[in-house]
Order: C-alpha cells, then structure tokens, then sequence
C-alpha cells in the first residue's frame, strides 16, 4: 500500500503541461474495437482506469502496445464478446463497453458497473436506449445478458443528459442501420472528443456538443490516429493549488474554453488568470475570497468533478461559501477529512456551508474516491505540518504522475510504500 506524504506552506510555482483527459480517452478506447483494424491513440495518460481499460480490451481479443504518451489498439482479432464481474466493478466507466461489443458481436455479457463510491450511476437509461435499438436485455446475477442481430436506428430522449448514456448510444449507433437521434445529449467537451475520433474511423456523427446528435449508420469503420482531449478537471486541479499556497502557474496543453464556469469561479476567488492558445497563466494575489454559492450542473454548468477541489479552495477562503451537489448523493466523503485538518464543513442532504479557516494543519487522512483525494493534496500544499494521504489508488484512477509534477513546481511531496 503506497501513501503520499506532503510538507505543506510551499508555493506551487512553475509549469506543467497538463495531460490526456481521463473521461475523454476511456470512450474512445472503447469504441476502438469497432475499427476491425489498428488505432493509435496519442496523448493518453497513464492512468489506473486506463491500465483496466486496457486489461478489457485484451480479454476481448485485441493487442496493445503501450508508447511514450500513446497506446496501440489491434482490434482486428476480437474473439470474445464478454466482460467479467470483477473487471467491471473495478471502473465505473466500464458499461460504455457495451454499446460498442453489440455494434461488433451483435451480442454481450457485462457484469454490472462499480468504481468510486461517490453515487449511484444507474444503467437504466442505457438499458432503454438499447433496448430502442432492438436489443433484448437480460439482467440476471450481476451480469447483463444482451442479444440483437444489426442494431437499428431510433430516436431516443435521455430523461437525463447522462454522459455515459450518450456515449453508450453513440457507439451502438454508429453501425446500426438507419439514423439515431438522440435529444437531451449531454453537451460535456468529451462527447466532442469521443465523436472526432469516431468520425476519423468513418462514422458520420452530427451534432456532438450540442442537446441533439444525429447519427447516420454505416456498414464499416476503420482505423485511425487521434489526439486526447486535455484533462479539464485535471488543469483546475493545479490551478486552485496555485490559488491555495500563493504561486503562479502556466499551464501548457490546456482548453480555457472547456473550463468557463470553474475559470469564473477562481477568477471570482482571486485568482488572476490569462488565458492563450492552449495555454493558461494563474497568478495568486495573496487574499482567497470565499464564493457565493456553486452549484454542480450538466455542462456548461460547472463540473461535479471539480466539486470537491474547489471545497478545498474554499476551506481557507475569507467568507462563507456554499456547495450544492446536484449530480451525486454521496460527494461529500471528502468533508470528514477537511474538517479533520481544520475546516469547518457542515453538510445537509446535497448541501455544504464551508466557513473559511485562517489556516488547514497536517494531519493523517484518507482518500474515499478520485476528486476527493484530489482535494485532501491540495489542502495538505497549504495546511501547516506534513499530511499523509491513504487512499491513493483512487488518486491514481485519474491524475498522471501527480506527484511528479508538483514536486516539480516546488511541493515538498513524495509517494512513500507502507
């Protein structure tokens, strides 16, 4: 078990060119499968989720090469349509394997998603979907059991505009016959990602980043080369550390566009930021001012991921500031280990009133989940004394080398084995 330790009271100062975006690069390994031939899949961080992903796509039947910065997706031998239990528990974000299996089996058997403990993340509106689509649906054990010949075209309303569930329709999609419509699409900059790199293979997607994709089936994708997104909540991430301890940061390899509700609420909390091409500067003044109220929405609404960083940020704000969680019931797992180095959090239902605190102090806490551990490295950078992280195969799900590059921008913070 590995632990990360931090000595705080040190400015996060430098640069750090930002890496692949988790939440973009796990859908297109996903839909990697139906090319039928080799992808070559630029700029993906190394990541635990990814390594899984990766776990997946073997036991399916491809061959992976892992590069410098990009990984090498064979698909042409798939010979198994089925996930197991275990591996599937392991990532939440593992059910979007279903929609691309049946657009290349015409059948599959998943076993239910798990992953952080932030929520429930119900299938059912990709079981509706689907079964719009003319597949037949067998829950049974943990598992799900899906047959259909060619998937068919429909229009489909999400109920919500889940992300997974978009995704999911547009990889089931691409190769059904007829055209799929979906409205109330989640808008999220991953969607867009995830439609460029099908749209490289030979799909015709229309519409992504929008409320209503449209989806014009074809009979053959094939390979290609892409480009990952940037990580969005990653970048905020370092931002705010550089806002906590009174640093300046560039940020190389960055969207701003991607990032307009969390930049207004740092903007609003102090924080002196310029934004250029693929580039983005923050500067501290000195002073935190607490937020008025933050409210997790769909894109463009701010993130739920960057939830609980901001938090962070807040604990040491000068002012009461409010969260609202409006996406997940259970993310504030975090709450407990803040007050524990000093905050002072109270939480109702989906609501947090954080009361800002002169100063966060050391102290031995825990990672419950990915953003949450996130944010228990950020108050340990400005908390006097030394923190020590448990926890951290959570950290790892998403953030590339963390402590690397903190370390390099002057946090005194290592990864140590217990």
């Amino acid at each position: 078990m590995n632990k990360l330790v931090v000595e705080g009271g040190v400015p996060l100062s430098g640069e750090i060119t930002v890496q692949g975006a988790k939440n973009a690069v796990l859908p297109i390994l996903a839909a990697s499968i139906m090319s039928g031939e080799s992808c070559v899949i630029h700029n993906c961080p190394w990541l635990r989720d990814v390594e899984k992903t990766g776990i997946i796509l073997e036991r399916l039947g491809c061959n992976l090469k892992r590069g410098t910065g990009e990984i090498y997706v064979d698909a042409s031998d798939i010979n198994k349509c089925r996930i197991d239990e275990r591996l599937m528990r392991e990532m939440r974000s593992s059910i979007i394997f279903l929609g691309a299996i049946l657009s290349v089996c015409g059948r599959a058997e998943v076993g239910l998603p798990g992953g952080c403990p932030i929520g429930l993340r119900p299938v059912d509106l990709h079981l509706k979907a689907l079964r719009q689509m003319g597949v037949l649906i067998e829950e049974q054990h943990g598992y799900l059991r899906c047959e259909c010949g060619r998937l068919k075209g429909a229009n489909i309303h999400l109920d919500f505009p889940s992300v997974g569930a978009t995704e999911n329709v547009m990889l089931a999609a691409v190769k059904a016959e007829g055209t799929t419509i979906i409205t109330n699409a989640a808008r999220e900059p991953e969607i867009t990602d995830l439609a460029r790199f099908l749209n490289k293979m030979g799909a015709k997607v229309n519409g992504a980043g929008s409320s209503m994709i449209v989806i014009d089936g074809v009979e053959k994708l094939h390979g290609t080369e892409y480009s990952v997104m940037p990580d969005r909540i990653v970048a905020q991430t370092y931002m705010i550390g550089a806002l906590m301890t009174g640093g300046e940061l560039l940020l190389n390899g960055v969207e701003c566009a991607h990032m307009q509700a969390g930049l207004s609420a740092l903007t609003e909390m102090g924080g002196r930021i310029k934004c250029e091409k693929n580039k983005a500067y923050i500067k501290s003044t000195g002073h935190i001012n607490s937020v008025h109220i933050i409210k997790t929405m769909p894109y463009p609404g701010f993130p739920t991921d960057a939830q609980s960083p901001f938090m962070a940020l807040a604990a040491i704000a000068d002012g009461t500031s409010v969260f609202v969680e409006n996406i997940f019931e259970n993310r504030f797992r975090h709450v407990d280990e803040l007050v524990r180095m000093g905050a002072d959090i109270k939480v109702e239902g989906r609501s947090a009133v954080v009361r800002g605190v002169k100063k966060l102090y050391g102290a031995n806490v825990e990672a419950y989940e990915l953003r949450g551990g996130a944010a228990l490295i950020l108050a340990a950078m400005a908390a006097d004394g030394r923190t020590e992280i448990s926890g951290i195969e959570f950290i790892d799900r998403g953030y590339e080398n963390i402590e690397g590059n903190l370390s390099r921008c002057g946090v005194r913070i290592r990864r140590i084995r217990v």
